[in-house]
């Protein structure tokens, strides 16, 4: 059981050696929901240095036989798990849009999207691991295979609780590891409800471990305890780049996706409609609180009237509002931090000259911690706004003269996550997929997201250059073993 009642509060547990256990500090903290101003979600542990201890501890006592299974066994572990999230997508969506409030359906969508990992990653149980070598040694066998890490600590950010957790944990789990999670305080308890369904599937006793708590103190605990091999860290570059200095410290192996300031590019022959259409989505759902998230959109100055009448009228459109109201299209920030976040970024944009076209004020003030969706004109690509991510619903526009001016101001910035350009030119397009200096491009497509199947990750400050999802997780969270048989 990951919940107790205790004096009318449901508190969510650490998860430790296969038990839902309080920590010993004793202490607990308040989950709160965005979208209404005083209600409580739930409370989560303020786990202590021995809770992650005993968590790594058992992790370590649990990963020698996990890892000695077969693929195929640790795989019907995620399929069990899959099931089971499955069988509770109400349930977890309903977390997440508590917790930090993004629409219903997106919550639900994200979720699935989670049982779609757990069921990619049982498969790999079943696929190769390494090549038959020729050796200059006629009388000899030469092969390549992988073996995991060992333990490996996972940190994941508050904006997709379900997707993220998954995506890093599942690969880990079926490539042999045993791992410890330290989730977002802020989705802490959908978390656990995802730890839930592991352990309900079954999965060995220390394999999946979950400590809540301070990420300054839990964070740097993992990375510096000596029963942690790796490290697989999303959240903002200032944190990553600490864990990364520890982790080089110790020697250990170390995974980090960060920020991200995606451009989209619209073209003078795009189809105008479904541009917009995509900056408004890839720009402004879940209250642009995505790292591939459209911040920046870039048009050629042909048509970059028309272009912003259409995204005008279609953003008079959304619906601000509490995630589980039927209508809302937009819900509030993840938490009254990040709207002071996003607040302060649009009155920076007007400090600097650029132009407040739409939006930019706090509304639904004594409900929760709600933005309007919002866009800038005549900014420049020195500004603030423009350089900068806000994690929030704020679009920039900015025109531009040609198209090689476009990719040059696309590409002038220190992250390097995703872009997207519009157009139905093949000589536009071949351009942007050669020059673009991002590790995810998209073309007539927004740029937030990716395929569960697919490497995903960035270029530049966006990341360490390794790549999550898809076959290439086997990169990160394997290594290679050359077998010399004579």
């Amino acid at each position: 059981m990951n919940t107790m009642t205790e004096s009318k509060k449901t508190v969510t547990l650490n998860y430790i050696n296969g038990e839902w256990v309080a920590s010993d500090s004793e202490q607990t903290a308040v989950s709160k929901n965005p979208a209404k101003i005083g209600e409580d979600v739930g409370y989560y542990q303020i786990s202590s240095s021995n809770d992650f201890d005993q968590a790594a501890i058992s992790a370590r006592k649990a990963q020698k036989a996990w890892g000695k299974l077969a693929g195929s066994v640790r795989g019907d572990y995620l399929l069990k798990a899959a099931a089971i999230l499955e069988e509770r997508i109400e349930d977890v969506a309903t977390a997440m849009t508590q917790e930090m409030g993004k629409t219903f359906a997106e919550a639900k969508g994200e979720t699935a999207r989670g049982v779609a990992i757990l069921r990619y990653y049982a498969g790999e149980g079943m696929r190769a691991i390494g090549d038959v070598i020729p050796s200059s040694d006629s009388d000899a066998l030469m092969f390549t295979t992988r073996v995991p890490l060992g333990v490996v600590g996972v940190i994941t950010p508050w904006n997709f609780p379900v997707a993220i957790p998954l995506w890093k944990m599942a690969p880990a789990l079926i490539y042999g590891n045993a791992v410890v999670v330290k989730p977002a305080s802020d989705t802490a308890i959908t978390c656990s409800k995802v730890i839930n369904c592991l352990h309900d599937a079954g999965i060995p006793a220390g394999v999946v471990n979950m400590v809540t708590g301070s990420g300054a103190k839990i964070g740097m605990e993992m990375v510096n305890h000596p029963e942690i091999d790796a490290i697989t860290f999303t959240g903002s570059n200032t944190v990553g780049k600490q864990l990364a200095h520890a982790a080089v410290d110790r020697g250990i192996k170390y995974q980090l996706e960060m920020g991200g300031k995606n451009p989209v590019i619209v073209a003078n022959d795009a189809d105008l409609d479904l541009a917009a259409d995509a900056t408004i989505s890839g720009g402004l759902k879940s209250t642009g609180q995505k790292c591939t998230a459209t911040s920046r959109v870039i048009v050629h100055k042909d048509v970059y009237e028309e272009f912003k009448e259409k995204l005008l009228t279609k953003m008079k459109t959304i619906t601000v509002g509490d995630g589980f109201e039927t209508g809302t299209w937009m819900g509030p920030c993840a938490s009254e931090g990040q709207l002071e976040t996003v607040l302060s970024y649009i009155e920076k944009g007007k400090q600097e000259g650029a132009k407040l076209l739409y939006g930019g004020n706090q509304v639904l003030k004594d409900q929760g911690y709600y933005v309007e969706p919002t866009v800038f004109e005549n900014a420049t690509p020195s500004m603030t706004i423009a350089r900068e991510e806000i994690f929030g619903p704020v679009l920039v526009l900015l025109k531009v003269e040609t198209m090689e001016e476009a990719l040059e101001m696309a590409n002038d910035s220190e992250y390097g996550l995703s872009a997207s350009i519009f157009t139905t030119n093949i000589g536009n397009m071949l351009s942007f997929i050669n020059e673009m200096d991002a590790g995810l491009v998209r073309i007539n497509a927004e740029s937030a997201g990716v395929e569960l199947q697919a490497p995903f990750g960035g270029m530049k400050q966006s990341s360490s250059h390794s790549r999550e999802q898809g076959r290439a997780a086997i990169e990160f969270f394997t290594s290679i073993k050359t077998v010399f048989v004579k």
